[in-house]
This record gives structure tokens, sequence and C-alpha cells, in this order.
């Protein structure tokens, strides 16, 4: 059977009524599951959920008119990283941007909790927030709700997230681009250290460089991933299982900053010296960068800027004047070439003197 086509209120916006219409329930079971979602049972919820999908229902949208406008409060949903040195600079693009049209941001950390994530949804449907920016690449969803169920515009940085506005950087590119100027030093045994397995980032990395080291100009060359996951520790015990290789990779490209620099740490404690034994290559651009030992050489992210773009994106969506669709909007890297990367041991140095 058909479902009853809603009787839209005076502004075209759908009303709760034709939400309760449409999922076939009171206008009361629709305010419980959106308001409190554990009073309602889980096939009422969903039913709810449906309807306030199929027909764009943005829930609170007459109690924010009645408070004579915007909240001009944005919710920033992070992960628990959300203050490793990479997302501070991009949170203080946000922060920064958001400021100048006079709105504030708040943190919303799902850190994998569930408690958490469904704060983060409940938030989105609270009428105390105005639009919504993800740092984390994953939509909050709780009891059958999605954060990009509330109706209000979001915008991902760093990652592409279904159902959203993206800013993101040539991240694949990059990394090949990385991978080409170690190749030019005379590098031919290539290890990646990768991110977390199923994350975002990791995956346009890991991809390109496949593509690029299964193609005619990468001939004789040679990839092995060893897993990481962003964080310096996880670089240190990469350090550790690189010491145990024979043979040993020349050349390690890095996922993040910061699992480069403890990876250095570890070889060179283990008597191998970079660049010499092996150059590494870094990704992000962090500040830490410029004062380890050796220097690194790094893939730069222009990390204020994907939060002040981001951040924009939003407040241009929210003032109708975004451009129409969704398209992603890319920014550009730029390789920073320090002291860890050199030529390759023995064919590197000829080709250095040359």
């Amino acid at each position: 059977m058909t479902p009853p086509q809603p009787t839209r209120g005076r502004d075209g916006a759908p009303r709760i009524v034709d939400v309760a219409r449409h999922a076939g329930v009171s206008t009361a079971t629709v305010s419980r599951a959106l308001a409190t979602p554990g009073q309602v049972r889980p096939e009422l919820r969903e039913r709810v959920a449906a309807a306030v999908r199929a027909l764009g229902y943005t829930p609170n949208a007459a109690a924010r008119q009645l408070r004579g406008g915007r909240s001009r409060m944005i919710l920033v949903v992070t992960l628990k990283r959300w203050s490793a040195p990479f997302f501070s600079e991009v949170l203080r693009g946000i922060d920064h941007e958001l400021s100048l049209d006079g709105y504030s941001m708040i943190l919303g950390n799902l850190d994998l909790d569930r408690d958490r994530e469904r704060h983060v949804v409940d938030m989105m449907f609270s009428g105390h927030i105005d639009g919504a920016i993800a740092l984390s690449g994953i939509v909050a969803r709780s009891e059958g709700r999605t954060m990009l169920d509330a109706g209000l515009p979001v915008v991902s940085i760093c990652s592409a997230t279904a159902g959203t506005m993206a800013v993101l950087t040539d991240e694949g590119e990059s990394i090949v681009a990385a991978a080409r100027h170690l190749a030019g030093e005379g590098h031919r045994d290539f290890a990646y250290l990768s991110g977390p397995a199923g994350n975002y980032n990791d995956a346009v990395r890991a991809e390109a460089l496949a593509a690029f080291f299964a193609g005619p100009e990468a001939s004789g060359l040679r990839l092995r991933r060893i897993e990481g996951d962003f964080t310096t520790q996880s670089g240190a015990q990469a350090g550790a299982h690189f010491l145990t290789l024979d043979p040993r990779p020349t050349a390690v490209l890095c996922c993040s900053d910061e699992m480069a620099i403890g990876f250095m740490k570890v070889v060179q404690a283990g008597g191998l010296e970079v660049p010499r034994d092996v150059s590494v290559f870094g990704f992000d651009g962090i500040e830490f960068a410029d004062y380890c030992e050796p220097t690194l050489t790094t893939v730069r992210q222009p990390r204020f800027d994907l939060g002040r773009t981001g951040a924009r994106r939003l407040l241009d969506r929210l003032a109708g004047t975004a451009p129409s669709g969704d398209a992603h909007l890319i920014l550009r890297n730029e390789l920073s070439i320090r002291n860890s990367t050199g030529p390759a041991p023995g064919v590197g140095r000829a080709r250095r003197t040359a």
C-alpha cells in the first residue's frame, strides 16, 4: 500500500504529524522515538526512523524558530585521538572559521563507546545545534537512528563519509609522489607502515600505492606492508619488527608522522642510521617533524586549511549559499624533503655524488 503523502507546513517542511501518518503511529510515539528512543519498542523506532528519512523531517525545527533563530552551535564529532598533533591544528582551523560568523563548537567524542555515540545522536536531535562536522569518518548511530537522520547539514573533513559533503586532500597522489621520490634516490625495496585496517585514509593510500607498484613505472620495485595504527607506539612496534627482517627494505613510507618518529627512534636505537641504512618518509606535517632527529621528510597536509575550509562549507550550507550537489573538495598536499630520506645504500650514494 502506498503510504499517505505528507501535508507540508507553511514553509514546505514536513511536520511531526506527517511522520506519524507515514509510520502508522501516533505523534506521541514519534516524539518519544526521537527524544527518548529507549522507551519505544525497536520495531516502532525503526518505522519512525524510516519515516524521518523518507520525508526529510527535521525535528525541533519549530522550536529553533521560536527561539528566534539558530543556536549558533556546531557539533564536531571526533574519535579518541582528537587531541593528536594532526587534529589539533584542524580543530584550530574549524574554530577560527566558525568564530568569524559568531558560531561556537562542541566536541562530541565517540571514543568507540555506545553511550557516547548515543549522546552524539541525541545532540543532533536536541535542537541545540545547527549542524555538524565529522572528523572521525564514522557516522554516529544509536537505537535505529543515525546523526544524519536529524536532517541537519553535516560536513566531513579528512574522510569521505556517505551522506555528507567532504573536504579531503590528495592523499593517494601524495603518497605515490613520495614513493616516486624515493625510487628516484635509487630505492628498490619499500615498506608501507599502515594505518588501522578499515580506516578510510589508510585504504586510499594503500590502494594508490598498490596501483603504482603494480604498474610499469615501478618495474623492479617491491612493497611490503607493516601494520600500524597512526600512533607513535605502533611506529615503535613496527621499528622493532623491522629490525628482525632480513633483508630489510631501504625505504619506509609511514601513514603518519607520529608512526615515523616512533619507528626512527627504535631502529636508530637498534643500530641503524637514518637515512644511511633506511630512509623514512612521514605523512601529515606535524610540528614535531621539524624537531626530531633527523628532521622528518613528510607529506605536509594543509591541516589548518582543512578545518577552515570544512567549517566554511558548513556555514555556507547553513546560509543557503553552498554550491549545489555534494561534490567533494580536494586540497593539495606538498612534499617536504628533510633529512630522514636520502639515496639508497650503495647505488644511491653513487647517484648522489654523480
